[in-house]
């Protein structure tokens, strides 16, 4: 990973370290088994601080989808194509707001009038400026 300008925390640094090898990980829970992503310091459900590196399977479920407006769209995000913001619950257990990939509006509405909420997306490493980081694709079968 490049020399970046901003001091990252180790906590941060680890995460963004391990996607520069292709790996997509998250800290788990010592005590209860809790996982954590993103990654942080304790545990968000005991409190406990011993934490571990895990690799996450990718797997997920999108909770809710909200479509991007002009004023939260990021001019970065247009590299990203259709894409909606969404509740995603990982395999591990753990629910983070996140980019989804491979959702128009129109998408969304066979989603939505289909089988409805949840359905399957997985996490990708996605290159950004200078940088990786973590989105979720629309599996195939939606």
């Amino acid at each position: 990973m490049s020399e970046s300008p901003i001091k990252l925390e180790k906590v941060v640094a680890t995460f963004y370290e391990n996607l520069e090898k292709g790996k997509i990980t998250a800290k788990r829970c010592k005590k209860c088994g809790a996982v954590e992503f993103p990654p942080v310091y304790a545990c968000n459900t005991c409190g406990n601080w011993d934490m571990e590196w895990i690799e996450i399977s990718g797997k997920a479920k999108l909770h809710s989808m909200v479509m991007p407006a002009p004023l939260s769209m990021k001019p970065e995000y247009k590299a990203l194509g259709k894409f909606c913001y969404g509740d995603v619950e990982i395999e591990e257990g753990a629910h983070l707001n996140a980019v989804v990939r491979g959702v128009s509006k129109k998408k969304r509405r066979e989603i939505l009038e289909g089988k409805g909420l949840p359905v399957n997306v997985h996490a990708s490493i996605y290159q950004r400026d200078g940088y990786k980081t973590v989105v979720f694709d629309l599996d195939e079968d939606q």
